[in-house]
């Protein structure tokens, strides 16, 4: 089963585990959890904001700022930045 990550705080909820404690039992998808359940570590982020896992890189945070970039953000990145050297 699939894993998603909260973009800020980098909480990853695991369909196999779900999360007894936010009432989702172990085998819950994550398309069946509530559009507008915070993340449970951090409350910054819903659940329309998670990332599969596989496309999370990192998070950057600067100041009151914060992104995360997917592989395909952070190739495209680098790739400009190599253009541009």
């Amino acid at each position: 089963m699939a894993k998603f990550i909260c973009p800020n705080c980098e909480y990853v909820y695991s369909e196999d585990e779900g999360d007894p404690r936010e009432g989702w039992p172990p085998g819950t998808p994550f398309a069946e959890i509530d559009e507008d359940w915070t993340c449970p570590d951090c409350a910054v982020r819903e659940q329309v904001d998670f990332l599969p896992i596989e496309e999370f890189v990192h998070n950057d945070q600067d100041g009151n700022v914060i992104s995360a970039e997917t592989r395909e953000q952070a190739l495209a990145r680098q790739r400009a930045e190599e253009a541009r050297a």
